[in-house]
């Protein structure tokens, strides 16, 4: 690769040329043009276009994903990017205290999840996807075990928002949007416990026991930035999150963020559509409906704004914050709503 030759498509520092060009070094490619794309570079090739992607830590993420890669293709599911390796056979590149290492760029575009038409198929996808990665041999991966954990992060949020109130009590000045967050705390904290309480009376660690023996390994980041749409395939991509936890633990999460799109707003209706959807090719158990509902309805949002004023000091405008705030009050019937609809959904499942 001759260095001289290659196009760069945007202003980007000599410093980080320098920087991606001693990386590129490392591979066996034959580089036409680069060009960053959010936190990754774009590498145009003359074998198709490469994914090269900055980690600043965990050495074992390359090494994650390829070897689940592998193992997703010997049980059929082919709807990931393929790694690539070094000159030298390694599966990252180190500069300096950074790490890079090489994917297959999947040359699509982010799929439209305010369609419930896309957001189906990226369900059944996500039930394909967990269908192949379930019993794979993790003895290989060095990943975190997520199994029986969920109530103590529940406890421990619940703890934060105890916290939060205390923070703002404490304030001698208080501004609007401390106001507005302190005056929701009893309702938020009582949909919390609701939560919580239906994990504990649910079959939560059998099925985590269950899972143990199989090691169902999430993906843990399934959202629109991490699927991609090329032609009439769709492609997961992005396995540095995955984790050892329930299958609905990607589930829920999936439909807990899509609720809050203007799109949903907290219908029961369209999120059965999505539970339909994945059943179709990984049927839930009724169990694991129950515990997906505590997951679901549990007030993360409104514990992760509280987080970033309180604890992380977010530099946001107050109106941003009172933005937000508003927004997540906005829903606080509808999710009510949500939580009856899919009781009664639960009583009659089969």
């Amino acid at each position: 690769m001759e260095n001289n030759d290659i196009a760069i498509e945007n202003n980007m520092p000599k410093k980080e040329k320098n920087m991606v060009n001693a990386v590129l070094e490392k591979y066996d490619f034959e580089v036409i043009n680069y060009s960053k794309v959010r936190s990754a570079y774009k590498i145009e090739t003359n074998n198709g276009n490469v994914c090269l992607k900055r980690i600043n830590h965990g050495k074992y993420k390359p090494h994650n994903g390829s070897f689940l890669v592998d193992a997703l293709s010997d049980k059929g599911f082919f709807n990931t990017a393929k790694y690539y390796k070094t000159k030298t056979q390694d599966k990252y590149v180190k500069y300096k205290d950074i790490l890079f290492y090489a994917t297959e760029w999947i040359d699509g575009e982010e799929c439209d999840l305010s369609n419930i038409e896309e957001a189906m198929i990226c369900v059944k996808l996500l039930a394909q996807y967990h269908k192949a990665a379930n019993g794979i041999d993790t003895t290989q991966l060095k990943i975190r075990n997520n199994l029986k954990n969920w109530p103590k992060i529940f406890k421990d949020n619940l703890r934060d928002l105890e916290k939060f109130e205390r923070i703002v009590k404490n304030k001698r000045i208080k501004t609007k949007f401390d106001s507005m967050y302190c005056s929701c705390l009893d309702n938020i904290y009582n949909r919390a416990m609701i939560s919580l309480n239906f994990l504990n009376t649910s079959d939560y660690y059998k099925l985590s026991r269950q899972a143990e023996k199989n090691k169902t390994i999430c993906h843990d980041s399934f959202y629109y930035q991490n699927i991609i749409k090329k032609n009439d395939q769709y492609y997961i991509i992005d396995l540095d999150s995955i984790i050892i936890d329930l299958h609905i633990n990607d589930l829920g999460k999936f439909i807990r963020r899509l609720m809050f799109k203007s799109s949903y707003e907290w219908s029961f209706e369209k999120a059965k559509t999505l539970i339909q959807a994945y059943n179709e090719v990984n049927k839930l158990e009724k169990s694991e409906l129950e515990v997906m509902l505590a997951l679901i309805v549990f007030p993360h949002k409104f514990w992760k704004l509280g987080k970033k004023r309180y604890i992380k000091y977010k530099n946001w405008d107050e109106n941003k914050y009172i933005h937000k705030l508003n927004r997540l009050i906005k829903y606080n019937d509808m999710q009510n709503k949500f939580l009856e609809e899919y009781l009664d959904y639960i009583e009659s499942y089969s």
